[in-house]
């Protein structure tokens, strides 16, 4: 039986280690759907269950994944708290691109370089937000729309997320309460629309390559969809104040996690 799961899947794989998997992306598509850094769980554990997989089929598979997660996570808020259409339709062509195109160049970057840049910009982001408690409580209709600059932030944003990663929703949640005026649940919103986007772009590049193990795929997708749909009633549930504190969490966590890799 194992045998012909590892012919099936591509991929050799315990018993143990499928349960590992599934329940890692559950909660990496919670995660995703509540602020992102999904996968920091994902991919460690599919590296791990499956050792003598190439870090592109390791990416390109986790890239399925979490697309599949976070668009769903992107359909259910979009239902409750809905989003700037106009927008949206600026934001995900460009982020597409973008992401596309950082995928195509991250072999040629190294990590090493990108971790300590990632590393400040997260403390600044977390020290910004803990010391302005009115951060994302909400909206600010009079103030002024600064939808290029906002483009911009989607077009770097996305570009970073198809050569590195960590920490793109939670940009994307910065970028957007801050130069939109919005709150953090409808910047919350926009935010999984527009990393749908980054996801495909860079999925886009890595099916070209031929690195996505598609059954493997499918099943973590499966499971990131339902850990998302669960997320998603998490964000609705808990609102700005939750959001706020999420944010915080997943800034400690990714420069815990990032200081580690760097200097280990």
């Amino acid at each position: 039986m194992a045998e012909l799961f590892s012919e099936l899947f591509g991929v050799d794989i315990a018993g143990t280690g499928w349960a590992l998997l599934v329940g890692a992306a559950m909660l990496a598509g919670w995660v995703d759907a509540v602020i992102g850094g999904g996968g920091l769980i994902l991919i460690p554990v599919l590296m791990a269950v499956a050792p003598g997989l190439s870090p592109a089929s390791v990416l390109a598979t986790n890239k399925l994944a979490a697309v599949s997660g976070t668009a769903s996570a992107a359909w259910a808020l979009i239902r409750k708290i809905g989003v700037d259409v106009s927008l949206a339709v600026r934001f995900v062509p460009v982020a597409a691109l973008c992401s596309g195109v950082g995928a195509v160049l991250a072999a040629s970057l190294s990590k090493d370089v990108m971790r300590p840049a990632v590393i400040v910009l997260l403390l600044a982001a977390g020290t910004f937000v803990a010391l302005r408690p009115q951060f994302g409580q909400q909206a600010s209709p009079g103030a002024p729309r600064r939808k290029l600059l906002a483009l911009l932030a989607v077009a770097l944003i996305a570009f970073y997320d198809g050569i590195f990663g960590p920490g793109t929703g939670m940009f994307l949640i910065m970028a957007f309460t801050a130069l939109l005026s919005e709150d953090l649940l409808r910047a919350s919103a926009l935010t999984k629309v527009v990393n749908t986007s980054t996801n495909l772009g860079a999925l886009a590049m890595f099916i070209a390559g031929g690195h996505v193990l598609w059954l493997l795929g499918i099943v973590l997708a499966l499971a990131n969809v339902a850990g998302a749909q669960l997320g998603a009633r998490t964000v609705l549930a808990g609102g700005t104040k939750f959001l706020r504190f999420a944010l915080l969490t997943l800034v400690v966590v990714m420069s815990i996690y990032l200081s580690i890799q760097q200097f280990a």
